[in-house]
């Protein structure tokens, strides 16, 4: 692998400044894998589990034990963890549409969703085929505070208007496309405690809290539908995720995941099968070890991630291009965000670790027109498993400026290889060199 000695040494610097860092990464992985042995434990999981079903999937114990388990590693009333789900928009296309009927309100708290749920929820194309706006669902959405906060004032403002067709208030963890700040648990459990309260005080049914957790779990002690019973603080409603991010500990080939209160959890199974059934049917086809073999691996793979982001971050940020979060900052997602300022290096970035990669590392990634997003889109992604986001890959927009969406890294020493050789490949295209 091609990577000079100057790129080596920044390695190998970043690597020392970061040891603390790194010991707490470490500290927070070992504490989730004590939660899921535990989960594990109560739920008796044994070779029977993994047994295989077909058709109609009735009596799939491995199925209802891999339910059990996601439920108490994520703190839920109830919930499940299937195979049938594709992806993490799939996932929230169940869980959205669970929830909310014709005529209500759905406020997303933090600005503008991800790109692929512009077309789930109708935005700007209200007449779109089978969307939320198609149902009769009205969408509204403010923006976080200048803080990075969830701006309660404006929640308020709006539920005052909207009383009781006000159904779902959205919360999306991670930071999507957009320029701000990941929220931690504590953020998101704050606000639901505060939507909560707005609720309460204006007599009108609370709505329900929704999360898009996607990228953010076991990055911290505890999960946003976990109740510490905290002041000021309560459990979300629902959060929602994909197994091909970080709870598939790069060993679920596909599947998803809703937990939460007893009845968001009933709605969403209905929805994912059909009323009357819901959660009582659904072939595994033989997935159960693996999603179960990738829920044991996750705390220990999340981590390696968290530490690739913070290697990203110092690296990029020495060779003088601007990082989020900051190289030291802590995180509550695998994300780390590069600003590249120029089309080629945000191209160059994405061929670096490409060229790093385990499968497909003798292709060369070119921007193209991703269904589901607004512009062209380059992306980088040698993952044993399609669209595998824990697995070092990257992507990004065709647009100023030319941020690079970095995340994952199954082994700490393929991700530092993987960051190098990007680093390599973006000097190399803008004809720079750097000075230790």
């Amino acid at each position: 692998m091609i990577i000079s000695e100057k790129l080596r040494a920044l390695g190998a610097e970043a690597e020392r400044e970061l040891g603390g860092i790194f010991a707490d990464i470490d500290r927070i992985s070992e504490i989730n894998t004590e939660k899921v042995l535990d989960a594990f434990r109560e739920a008796e999981i044994s070779e029977s589990h993994f047994a295989p079903s077909t058709g109609y999937g009735y009596g799939d114990r491995g199925r209802d034990a891999v339910d059990a388990v996601a439920t108490r590693i994520f703190g839920g009333e109830a919930g499940f963890m299937r195979p049938s789900i594709i992806s993490g928009t799939h996932a929230l296309t169940v869980g959205l549409f669970a929830l909310l009927r014709p005529g209500d309100v759905m406020l997303s708290v933090t600005g503008r969703p991800y790109d692929t749920l512009t077309d789930v929820i109708g935005i700007d194309c209200p007449n779109g085929d089978g969307s939320l706006a198609d149902f009769g669902v009205k969408y509204e959405e403010i923006p976080l505070s200048e803080s990075g906060e969830i701006d309660l004032a404006a929640v308020r403002v709006a539920a005052e208007r909207l009383r009781d067709s006000l159904r779902v208030v959205f919360i999306q963890r991670s930071k999507g496309y957009l320029s701000r700040p990941t929220l931690t648990v504590s953020q998101i459990r704050r606000a639901a405690h505060g939507v909560r309260e707005i609720a309460r005080s204006l007599g009108i049914e609370p709505p329900f809290v929704a999360v898009d957790n996607c990228y953010g779990e076991f990055t911290e002690l505890s999960e946003p539908c976990f109740d510490p019973s905290l002041p000021g603080e309560e459990a979300v409603d629902m959060v929602i995720g994909s197994l091909i991010k970080n709870p598939g500990g790069g060993m679920a080939d596909t599947g998803g995941y809703i937990i939460g209160s007893k009845r968001a959890a009933e709605l969403a199974g209905y929805r994912l099968c059909c009323p009357g059934v819901g959660l009582d049917a659904g072939a595994s086809l033989g997935q159960n070890r693996n999603i179960l073999k990738g829920l044991f691996y996750a705390p220990h793979t999340v981590a390696q991630a968290m530490k690739t982001a913070h290697l990203a971050a110092y690296v990029f940020s020495r060779l003088g291009y601007r990082v989020s979060p900051g190289p030291t900052e802590r995180r509550s997602d695998i994300i780390q965000t590069v600003d590249l300022g120029t089309p080629e290096g945000l191209v160059g970035f994405c061929q670096g670790i490409q060229s790093s990669s385990p499968v497909d590392a003798h292709v060369s990634p070119e921007p193209w027109a991703m269904p589901g997003y607004a512009d062209e889109v380059v992306m980088a992604a040698g993952a044993f498993t399609g669209g595998s986001s824990i697995e070092l890959s990257c992507d990004g927009p065709m647009r100023p400026p030319y941020t690079a969406f970095l995340q994952g890294g199954l082994t700490w020493e393929s991700g530092k290889l993987g960051i190098l050789r990007a680093a390599q490949t973006v000097l190399e295209k803008s004809g720079k060199d750097f000075d230790l």
